[in-house]
């Protein structure tokens, strides 16, 4: 019983829509601590044909707001969809390095 709901947890916090909420939710909060100028310049899109599948366009100087409101919003996040969120701070983070060291 214990494992069975672990597992409809997990599954629970990984739907589309949830993780569609909480981009919504990041982009919203990032967006009302970017200056004027870059607000336009972030956006999410999910894939109409793979739900699961997120782009997010960003500006290279709105980033580190970016990861600063997902540092912050992993707390409120069930287990799954922070875990899943980790891995895209970590891909952020690792894409944005790259760029700035080119």
């Amino acid at each position: 019983m214990i494992l069975t709901k672990i597992v409809k947890d997990a599954q629970a916090g990984l739907m589309p829509d949830i993780l569609a909420h909480w981009y919504s939710i990041i982009v919203a909060r990032t967006k009302a601590l970017l200056p004027v100028e870059l607000k336009d310049k972030i956006s999410v899109e999910q894939d109409e044909y793979l739900p699961m599948k997120f782009k997010l366009n960003i500006s290279r100087r709105a980033v580190p707001i970016l990861l600063s409101v997902i540092d912050e919003s992993i707390k409120e996040m069930p287990y799954s969809t922070r875990m899943y969120f980790e891995t895209v701070y970590n891909l952020i983070v690792k894409e944005y390095n790259n760029t700035v060291i080119q």
